[in-house]
């Protein structure tokens, strides 16, 4: 069978596959990414590229006008490859990290939880589970002639009342040339265990005293973007953070899309090494940007969703999304980070954060830890705004949780013209009371791409107070103006023209997308009344909510 040559631009990737390939997944081997909502199913449109040179089968659908097709744009994921290509990505198809790592502040000012190191230590919230202790071993002679692990465990119960150790492989393999380094100076990393009784395990040794570098990093495996930190372990500080989209996007945008995916020959693999080389990426930045030695690192904490967290361990999550909907674990051991592929010392141990249920999981588990709502006497609700909600109501004494579907309209998915939230994205909007005439600032402040969650909201409360739509989602017919229009039996509203904007039609917001956002705040809004119905409970009695996710990072309102 031929082979041909596919070159993509504007990046100047090139690769070879496979007469009849896919185009989408021809573009995701060669490390280019396009937006593809739904998988690769055809259905949600966002993967359109243009076919410069060379000719392709398919790739033609309903959600492409006529002159679309006239000017070569295809759909990615349903087009194969018949010859040599040249293949552009128009702008909008493109994933932008740059946004998810600048620090800005927003428009409205919100409550923001804050505690310095002491205060969270007194609240039992910064709880490092590796500890450093520094050493000085009296040196072997011909009368004390201990092997040298038994020397070290020896002086740790001797002088630190050290009980239960275990040394690690990785460990005794260096402890002989470590020791001598240094002429008997050590420092060793002890990972503590979470419940008293249980085995103290030794993970590393370094020369000298580094008592005052240890590091964590800690991970948050979201379906749509994959956020982590580099802390610091004796002071709290974070010298280094970043965050990219989860890479499994290009296969599913919902936690359903990826397990139906994983299901299919290799999927489960492709979905594992996906999210596997997002957070080596990321630890790869940290540690650049912080310039510390990655052998000072002593731990890596994951937390995701229940999907999220398999798919990461290479589980498969087939039984999460059939009836009677079953996880295949909710509790994790310790894992050697390495044995999950992670670029990390041969030392690090995974701590893998429990799940509640199918779709409760680990994420939910440190939001409620992180929070301290559970050692609090108020009464507090906690919801973590995403693709999914997760809803958390409870304090010291009791806790109940609720998860429901939001779909990804926060996310500024489903939407005609949605995007997630990168450079050109509608982020902010005002309008004339007078004219209606619109006003949209942009990610970046560059022309308009598309609309992004934040813009959504932002645009369907601003057309709500101005009269231009009903508490139905509906637009206002009577309105005497351009931007209200009729196009293929669906009102809309025209938010950039194509002459103002960076792609080649007009920027509107549609009825549909207006719906979709109107069910995803329905689904949190019923989620959150349920839960307080089942434990006996009305708004009022709530003392504190927490608001956590893209949105809100950490956001309290509290009752006066």
């Amino acid at each position: 069978m031929s082979r041909h040559k596919i070159k993509f631009l504007p990046h100047n990737k090139e690769i070879t596959v496979m007469h009849g390939e896919n185009l989408i997944r021809a573009a995701m081997e060669a490390g280019v990414h396009i937006n593809a909502s739904c998988g690769g199913e055809g259905v949600c449109g966002k993967c359109r590229v243009i076919i410069e040179n060379g000719s392709v089968e398919g790739g033609i659908t309903e959600k492409l006008s006529k002159k679309d097709i006239e000017k070569g744009y295809r759909q990615a994921c349903m087009t194969s490859v018949q010859s040599d290509l040249v293949v552009r990505i128009p702008v909008e198809s493109e994933v932008d990290i740059s946004v998810l790592n600048l620090q800005k502040t927003p428009r409205r000012k919100a409550q923001i939880w804050e505690m310095n190191l002491e205060e969270l230590k007194d609240k039992g919230l910064f709880m490092p589970p590796v500890e450093k202790k520094y050493l000085e071993l009296p040196e072997p002679t011909s009368q004390d002639n201990l092997p040298d692990v038994t020397r070290l465990i020896s002086f740790l119960k001797a002088k630190h009342g050290e009980h239960r150790l275990v040394v690690q492989l990785p460990v005794i393999r260096k402890i002989s040339d470590i020791l001598r380094k240094d002429g008997f100076r050590v420092t060793a990393t002890l990972a503590r265990p979470v419940h008293s009784g249980r085995k103290t395990h030794i993970i590393n040794i370094q020369p000298g005293d580094t008592t005052d570098r240890n590091y964590a990093i800690a991970v948050d495996i979201g379906t749509t973007t994959v956020y982590s930190q580099l802390m610091d372990l004796i002071t709290g500080d974070v010298p280094a953070s970043y965050g990219d989209y989860n890479g499994q996007i290009s296969y599913g945008e919902d936690v359903i899309s990826r397990i139906v995916f994983a299901d299919k020959p290799d999927g489960l693999q492709k979905l594992h090494e996906v999210v596997i080389a997002n957070i080596n990426r990321l630890i790869k930045k940290m540690v650049k940007r912080s310039g510390i030695d990655p052998d000072e690192i002593s731990t890596i904490s994951l937390a995701g969703n229940t999907t999220m967290t398999q798919l990461m361990l290479k589980v498969n999550p087939k039984y999460i999304r059939l009836s009677p909907y079953v996880p295949t674990s909710t509790l994790f051991a310790p894992i050697r980070a390495t044995y999950l592929g992670l670029s990390l010392g041969d030392h690090v141990t995974a701590l893998v954060y429990p799940a509640i249920s199918s779709y409760v999981g680990g994420d939910i588990v440190a939001g409620v830890m992180g929070s301290g709502m559970y050692l609090s006497e108020e009464i507090t609700l906690f919801i973590d705004i995403g693709t999914n909600a997760e809803i958390v109501i409870g304090n010291k004494d009791w806790l109940a949780c609720a998860a429901c579907s939001a779909g990804p309209a926060f996310e500024g998915g489903g939407l005609k013209f949605g995007m997630r939230a990168a450079k050109g994205a509608i982020e902010d909007f005002s309008m004339d009371p007078i004219t209606l005439e619109p006003m949209n600032l942009t990610i970046g402040n560059v022309r308009p791409k598309g609309i992004c969650g934040s813009g959504l909201i932002i645009i369907a409360a601003t057309l709500f107070e101005m009269g231009v739509i009903d508490n139905r989602g509906k637009f206002n017919r009577d309105l005497d103006t351009p931007r209200i229009r009729e196009t293929d039996g669906i009102f809309e509203y025209v938010l950039a023209w194509k002459h103002e904007n960076q792609i080649d039609r007009d920027i509107t917001l549609t009825e549909p997308d207006l719906d979709n956002l109107i069910r995803a705040k329905g689904a949190i809004y019923s989620g959150c009344m349920t839960l307080l119905e089942e434990v006996g409970l009305g708004m009022g009695d709530i003392d504190r909510i927490f608001l956590a996710g893209g949105f809100a990072v950490m956001w309290i309102w509290k009752k006066r």
